[in-house]
């Protein structure tokens, strides 16, 4: 794949982990956030611009800049800093680049061993030796299951099959620290407020979500900072309240919210 050519035109979505990242947003942001998607995919995951977001998600409005810049800012990573034009700013998404790199790597696997088995082949159409087929070398269950068991143990909810979770983790963690795993476990499931829309422990280990756990916590710091960026008059604080003001309206982020949510102060 050495030309820039998508050759993957489908894109994974696993819906349970999907619902339990949106719960929180409007129908409208969730198309936003959708096509921002698809968008970046095709693009084969490379960075896109600010300009280019508000161009796919069709934007004639402040308001239609303001929802997609939001959804940029939660869901994807700056890339580059354009500070005299933040339009200019390109951002890329964690996950995409991961599963693109995946399938490119898996993709120029198969077009080797194909084209080195095609030589094979024709070096050898006249005899009648055949290659032995190698064993591949199995993880030793030994020592996985201990620390499989050990992660399990300490998950404050465990959702889906144990059996598959453990075939994920024995792929994906053997060589890490069961009690990190499981705190990045928690710390994620914590954040989901309705517990129907909790990803499966086997989908989150087989997704490697423990990477995109960077103690992703919102600080309230950068959320006001955000929030200014964007339009937003930072009055104070007032009780546990951090007040706000824009376009004649008042609003208000309740500090003790985990998710910060900021809610017009009618």
């Amino acid at each position: 794949m050495d030309k820039e050519t998508n050759k993957f035109h489908a894109l994974q979505l696993f819906t349970d982990t999907f619902a339990a990242e949106t719960v929180h947003l409007t129908n409208e942001a969730i198309g936003i956030y959708i096509r921002l998607l698809s968008f970046c995919w095709t693009k084969n995951s490379k960075p896109f611009k600010t300009e280019s977001a508000y161009r796919i998600c069709q934007c004639r409005t402040d308001d239609c800049h303001i929802q997609v810049y939001e959804v940029l800012e939660e869901f994807f990573i700056l890339k580059s800093e354009n500070k005299q034009n933040r339009n200019k700013n390109t951002w890329t998404h964690k996950r995409l680049t991961a599963e693109h790199e995946y399938l490119t790597a898996k993709y120029k696997s198969r077009s080797e061993a194909g084209r080195k088995g095609g030589l094979a082949k024709s070096d050898n159409a006249t005899s009648k030796i055949v290659a032995p087929i190698p064993i591949p070398n199995p993880i030793p269950k030994s020592n996985i299951q201990p620390m499989f068991d050990k992660f399990w143990s300490l998950l404050d909810i465990k959702k889906g099959s144990k059996h598959l979770a453990s075939k994920r983790y024995a792929l994906n963690c053997s060589n890490m620290n069961p009690e990190e795993v499981a705190i990045s476990f928690n710390r994620y499931a914590s954040t989901v407020k309705d517990k129907e829309f909790l990803a499966h422990v086997s989908t989150w280990i087989n997704q490697r979500r423990f990477e995109d756990e960077d103690n992703n916590k919102p600080d309230i710091n950068n959320v006001i900072s955000r929030l200014v960026k964007l339009g937003y008059n930072h009055v104070g604080k007032k009780d546990n309240f951090e007040i706000f003001t824009k376009n004649n309206k008042n609003y208000k982020i309740n500090r003790f919210d985990k998710d910060y949510m900021i809610v017009e102060d009618k």
